[in-house]
């Protein structure tokens, strides 16, 4: 019955009315900033309550909005991608159950009820991942499984420390001896679930997905959910003083990693990947650097032409038989203008293009950076990751738009209303996003007076960097960069810093290692000759030897069978 219902159908136009039904709180909280709190008390354990508690605040509300709708355009994509799948309908449930556990970590700040939705996005996340059910998805879901499984531990840590106020409600916390274990144990579950440094390994091996679902994930869900946990836990946690500095650490060189491993990579989805990776480093550093407010408005910008530039990848993806490689496609702005045209909107945004929507956050952290009193090598490390941004996405597109066709003769290429309509609605709000919620949202940020090469320095990097990308990708391959051509930084780069083979074969090399050489030298060699195989093997040679050296007469059988039998008995005695 449920294969006969085409759920996939109407998923999309459900989320569509959620998200208008919710664009009416949303409207009244913004305009007049108010936070709503209820709880409801369900049971009490010990005088401690166990409460269910919902949050109906500005943020919440928005970036559940932006959520929907996201999901909404993602849904309606998946219908052409998805669209010989026998399993859609099973599909479309799972990302429903996605999109329901998003929701219910940005309206339960409860840290027990929270867990039901953080718990909720990494079960399905694995579920997803592991779709297409060959060795590469189980091995790219066992790795996003464990990695968040961390998280989801030392998130519980912090539920055990927090006993002791009576509470879990992180909007009420006070001073305690465990606050600083509380906040580290926050920070690691934020930064798992983000894919900061050391855990960013699973977020390039995650688009073993659909590319619906990398969509969803690299936007507006998962990995932007330790970013929001941050937000909402900001005012408790910035109470420690290292708290800052770890995550801006932290933060820079997550964004340095990707930006430099996104300028050799030539898998589409894992560039797109890789750029995520490095927003995300950028909105952690904009909390870092006290700004929790712009690293909000930059997480919404980044979830709308981030959702784009999957939407496009996939429909070039679609087109090309679901090959993902740069150097398979080519001259795409002849033969798919509408994908064309808003892949260059989306990298456009993404760079920090005046007047696109991710100039207006993106630009304003890098002001606020220059103009707060910050680390200078911190500060010269996020100027260098924006030149980044804008090298790995003019590559990007010169290899995918603009550069010669690579693809087979029989290729199809078309461009269908179910392809185009998301596309074109995700774009238009990758264009005026960033000006309205400027305008209309209460970001707190007050007036920053900058010189004047401080304030076009983020337009002279994304101009620099794409001039050397226009250079490097037009020049012959003598010519290239020699950063590019030596094989250690090469490895470097496309395994993001070593950090695939140190999250995964390393911590098994040696238990593996161990475990091999305790097979063959105690359990296959020791054990077994002084087990049953060795009792046998002397046995029979003892009584081979008795029988050779005495005559063959019945009574020496009966003799020799008699003994054997007592020293069995004697022995099992």
């Amino acid at each position: 019955m449920l294969q006969n219902y085409q759920i996939n159908l109407m998923a999309s136009k459900l989320l569509w009315v959620l998200f208008s039904l919710m664009m009416i709180p949303t409207t009244y909280t913004v305009f007049y900033n108010l936070t709503v709190l209820l709880e409801w008390n369900m049971l009490t354990i010990s005088s401690t309550p166990i409460m269910l508690t919902l949050i109906m605040d500005p943020l919440g509300l928005m970036f559940s909005c932006t959520v929907l709708m996201i999901s909404a355009n993602v849904l309606k994509f998946s219908t052409i991608y998805m669209g010989d799948d026998k399993f859609i309908n099973r599909f479309t449930v799972l990302v429903l159950l996605f999109v329901l556990s998003m929701n219910m970590l940005i309206f339960l700040p409860h840290l027990m009820m929270l867990l039901l939705g953080w718990d909720g996005l990494g079960i399905v996340s694995f579920i997803l991942v592991i779709y297409y059910q060959n060795p590469k998805s189980l091995a790219a879901g066992m790795i996003t499984a464990l990695t968040n499984r961390i998280g989801d531990v030392v998130l519980l840590l912090a539920i055990a420390w927090t006993l002791n106020q009576g509470h879990w409600n992180i909007l009420h916390m006070w001073t305690s001896n465990e606050n600083n274990w509380q906040i580290l144990a926050i920070t690691i579950a934020a930064m798992t679930k983000s894919a900061q440094v050391p855990f960013s390994s699973w977020l390039p091996a995650a688009m073993a997905a659909p590319t619906p679902v990398s969509a969803l994930v690299h936007s507006s869900t998962l990995v932007t959910a330790g970013v929001f946990l941050l937000i909402r836990f900001y005012n408790f946690m910035s109470t420690s003083w290292w708290f800052s500095s770890l995550l801006l650490l932290t933060a820079v060189l997550t964004t340095l990693m990707a930006g430099l491993s996104a300028t050799t990579e030539c898998d589409m989805k894992k560039i797109i990947a890789l750029s995520t990776l490095s927003q995300l480093g950028m909105m952690m550093a904009a909390m870092g650097l006290n700004m929790v407010h712009l690293a909000f408005f930059h997480m919404i910008t980044h979830a709308l032409f981030k959702a784009l530039l999957f939407v496009c990848a996939g429909s070039f993806i679609h087109g090309h038989m679901h090959s993902q490689d740069l150097r398979w496609m080519g001259n795409l702005s002849n033969q798919m203008p509408t994908a064309s045209s808003c892949l260059v909107m989306a990298n456009l945004a993404l760079c920090g293009f005046p007047f696109m929507s991710g100039f207006y956050s993106k630009d304003l952290i890098v002001e606020a950076s220059l103009f707060y009193t910050h680390n200078l090598l911190m500060l010269m490390l996020i100027l260098v990751a924006v030149g980044l941004t804008s090298f790995y996405s003019v590559r990007f597109s010169l290899s995918v738009i603009w550069g010669m066709n690579n693809s087979g003769p029989f290729t199809h290429l078309e461009e269908s209303k179910s392809l185009t309509s998301p596309m074109l609605v995700l774009a238009s709000m990758s264009v005026i996003s960033g000006a309205s919620i400027l305008w209309v949202a209460p970001l707190k940020q007050q007036m920053m007076c900058i010189p004047s090469y401080q304030k076009f320095m983020p337009l002279i990097l994304v101009l620099l960097g794409a001039s050397m990308a226009w250079l490097m990708s037009t020049t012959t391959q003598k010519n290239n960069s020699l950063l590019l051509n030596l094989p250690l930084n090469h490895y470097a780069s496309c395994m993001t810093w070593f950090l695939v083979p140190i999250s995964s074969q390393l911590m098994l090399k040696l238990p593996m290692y161990m475990s091999h050489n305790y097979l063959k030298l105690t359990d296959q060699s020791w054990l077994e000759m002084m087990g049953g195989q060795g009792f046998n093997k002397l046995s029979v040679n003892i009584s081979n030897t008795l029988m050779s050296s005495s005559s063959s007469m019945p009574v020496n059988y009966l003799l020799m069978s008699s003994v054997v039998g007592l020293t069995t008995l004697l022995i099992l005695l």
